[in-house]
């Protein structure tokens, strides 16, 4: 046993009987993989999985970036002691949820929709101000917001509240749902497209009815995006013994459905919500780390596709801290723990899959972005521009490279027009692929929370996901903002059940 780090952590014991306690903790490595360890004095010792491969740790950990403190996300809650002191990483999405009623019923639901007893609706005017919340958020406002539920096509005013997030500033606007309404009605589809929606974030299971039972109803949810020209990224819960095997199936569905799928952005499960109390042995068993994620791909294509191709979110600082250079103004930074997820690009070549890594030195093109920052003094911009026409091609393997990709004109349009929306037309010819684990008080790591850049804004003040999620802050404040269900069915008229989707299973 080799100790690697040393950090802060929860005792899940102890949350379980209502209260967060925290206790120090270590990442080790032993026989190869990497653990996370802590003690408890009233419940003893606990190890969870970090990182199946020391050597994919090892790679992924020195990209770290601790960004600058962001003051208006929370660390403390309620009676709660402070998990740390400050809070290192911009909101780079924020996460609105707008109702905890669902038209499904899924067991490993963060939200613990349509089974708590209440229901959580946030007016208007409610939402207005949780969405200026994170516009105001210091150094730099939010630019990108995911209305998340439960299931917020229930909501009649789904519409008003995305034109909300657009009158408020925000740039980029992902509808996050399970696409059962979508596949109902084209012209749904329509007007979310209309009204800008830039991607539906959708729940994306497998490629069978055994993993996922609405693949019928998700295939015309496509062919629905499709006539619509709305985009998707696809997110499936990993589970083990569950879908686990059909990773690279949904990987190879995306691929052959890219005009409309951005990307698959894998969520392991995490046991919190209606999980939160389980056994530890059908725990390991479900638990899937990164590298768990990783071997099944690689298996499915045939090495095409492996771990050596996936890069930690911080990886692309530097084209952040390029654009900052050129534009003298704040930028929105990835400064994401590298435990947080990692990603790759997949382009395809006479119908195989191909990896960005594979034609471009990407570590090495990074450190020559890094350089060009620190390039001071006049015409600036003038001078990058030069160094991007003379060194790009030494980059990229022009034999293994997509026909038509020009790393080039790509990049000189984003980092000399000093813009990422530049780089759209990098997106659109390629299919992301990556995973954001989310941590439960299992294998809660307080390095990571403290550097969590995806966010909630709350009636509360704005917080990290995995506070609000695996510490159960969410649960607290959806609780504290709602009305019965007795007293919502009241009010409205109608009975809760009707929200249920009547035309097939429910979990």
């Amino acid at each position: 046993m080799k100790e690697l780090e040393k950090t802060s952590s929860v005792c899940p014991a102890c949350f379980q009987e209502g209260k967060i306690h925290k206790i120090d903790a270590k990442i080790i490595e032993e026989d190869g993989k990497v653990w996370i360890t802590k003690n408890c004095d009233a419940h003893g010792d606990f190890k969870d999985i970090y990182f199946g491969d020391v050597n994919l740790y090892n790679r992924w950990m020195k990209f770290q970036k601790r960004g600058d403190p962001i003051p208006e996300v929370k660390t403390m809650m309620f009676d709660d002691p402070m998990l740390y002191s400050e809070h290192r990483s911009q909101s780079v999405l924020t996460n609105l949820l707008v109702t905890n009623r669902c038209n499904l019923r899924c067991g490993y639901c963060f939200m613990n929709a349509g089974a708590s007893g209440y229901v959580y609706e946030p007016s208007l005017d409610e939402i207005k101000k949780m969405l200026q919340q994170a516009r105001d958020e210091r150094p730099l406002g939010s630019k990108a917001i995911q209305i998340t539920g439960g299931e917020p096509t229930i909501r009649e005013d789904l519409f008003e509240i995305i034109w909300l997030a657009r009158e408020a500033g925000f740039s980029h606007i992902q509808l996050n749902s399970n696409g059962i309404k979508l596949a109902e009605s084209v012209d749904y589809c329509k007007k979310l497209k209309e009204a800008k929606v830039n991607t539906v974030y959708m729940s994306f299971d497998g490629v069978t009815k055994e993993t996922n039972p609405w693949i019928d109803q998700l295939i015309q949810t496509i062919e629905n995006f499709r006539k619509a020209n709305l985009r998707a990224v696809l997110v499936p819960v990993l589970i083990g013994e569950k879908n686990l095997h059909e990773t690279g199936k949904i990987i190879q569905f995306a691929l052959d459905n890219i005009d409309i799928v951005r990307g698959v952005n894998f969520q392991p499960v995490s046991f919190c919500g209606r999980i939160t109390k389980i056994k530890d042995e059908k725990r390991e068993k479900q638990r899937v780390d990164y590298i768990r994620m990783m071997e099944v791909i690689e298996k499915e294509f045939n090495g095409q596709i492996s771990r050596d191709d996936f890069y930690p979110v911080p990886f692309v600082y530097p084209i952040s801290e390029l654009i900052e250079s050129l534009k003298g103004e704040k930028q929105v930074e990835f400064t994401a723990h590298p435990g947080c997820g990692g990603a790759t690009y997949i382009f395809l070549q006479d119908g195989k899959p191909v990896p960005i890594t594979r034609f471009i030195d990407v570590e090495r093109f990074m450190m020559f972005i890094n350089e060009q920052t620190k390039i001071k003094g006049p015409l600036k911009k003038i001078r990058v521009a030069a160094a991007f026409l003379k060194n790009v091609d030494k980059f990229v393997d022009k034999e293994k490279a997509p026909k038509d990709f020009d790393l080039k004109k790509i990049l000189m349009d984003a980092a000399v027009g000093g813009s990422y929306d530049s780089l759209r037309g990098f997106h659109y010819k390629s299919l992301f692929v990556g995973s954001m684990w989310f941590m439960d008080t299992f294998n809660l790591n307080l390095q990571r929370l403290e550097r969590c850049c995806i966010h909630y804004t709350t009636e509360d003040g704005i917080i990290p996901f995995c506070s609000y999620n695996g510490l159960g802050y969410g649960d607290k404040i959806r609780e504290k903002y709602s009305v019965s269900i007795k007293d919502w069915e009241k009010k409205t008229g109608r009975p809760m059940r009707d929200d249920l989707w009547k035309q097939g299973p429910l979990t």
